[in-house]
């Protein structure tokens, strides 16, 4: 078992404990895997239904040979589908349907639903969470992530595990805390901060930009509330949440390390 340093709220090594769970191989591949499969079941489905706009009686009503009675062939119009709107008459009764240019036809290029009933195999799914722990406690991960950490010497050592002692701080000793703990150089990846947008997209509904900042995982017993940080139990978490787009900066309580159990 490796050992883990344990931080006060001073930022100073208070103890260490023995656990193996940040002890995985690091597998950026599975773990994107399965954190996209993660992603798209969180969606909520967005499409219109199947068989929209073509559900008129128009296959089938109208042939398409020469020579024949109730063809469009040889009548020097249009060959897309067509019904009839009467039983009695000629072609003057038939109308456009089911392709996207005719009335009441099926959408061209609709939003399609991901497939979000993929299955994943339970042991592929703990190897990817010990390959997500082992990441976010990795420095060389987290850099992939922060581009802003390049150049900076940072000494802080991964995983961050915190005294439980720092849930009962106000606001102002918490972030008085985390400064300590990260350092100066990582507090604007650590901490929200609220933006407003270059660009054209300020008139397009989206005038500001907020980074993640750092997930603070808690014990399934404990709990914080503090603007500017993200909070979750450990039995809320998923692999998505520690390693989107990269392994996120992540700072765990000693309770919730003793929680943790991938298996």
């Amino acid at each position: 078992m490796a050992k883990i340093q344990i931080l006060g709220i001073n930022g100073n090594k208070e103890k260490e404990i023995s656990t193996e769970i940040f002890a995985g191989e690091i597998r950026p591949d599975i773990v994107q895997k399965i954190a996209e499969i993660e992603r798209n079941s969180a969606k909520q489905p967005y499409s219109p239904f199947m068989w929209a706009g073509m559900q008129s009686s128009a296959s089938g009503n109208v042939k398409h040979n020469r020579h024949v009675w109730k063809t469009d062939r040889g009548r020097g119009t249009s060959r897309f589908p067509k019904k009839r709107m009467s039983d009695k008459g000629s072609h003057f009764v038939w109308v456009g349907a089911i392709i996207p240019g005719v009335r009441g036809g099926r959408r061209a290029h609709p939003p399609k639903i991901p497939r979000t009933d993929i299955k994943i195999n339970k042991k592929e799914k703990i190897f990817a969470l010990k390959s997500a722990l082992a990441m976010i406690s990795s420095m060389e991960e987290i850099k992939k992530k922060y581009s802003r950490l390049n150049g900076h010497e940072l000494k802080i050592k991964l995983p961050l595990v915190i005294d439980a002692k720092i849930l009962g701080l106000k606001a102002k000793q918490f972030f008085e805390t985390l400064v300590k703990i990260v350092g100066e150089n990582m507090m604007g990846v650590a901490v929200q901060e609220k933006s407003i947008r270059a660009g054209a997209g300020k008139m397009r509904g989206r005038k500001y930009k907020q980074n993640a900042g750092m997930l603070f995982v808690l014990g399934n017993k404990e709990k914080i509330k503090i603007s500017g940080i993200d909070t979750i139990k450990v039995k809320d978490i998923e692999i998505r949440d520690l390693v989107e787009n990269g392994a996120r900066l992540v700072m765990f309580t000693e309770e919730a390390v003793k929680n943790s159990t991938p298996d």
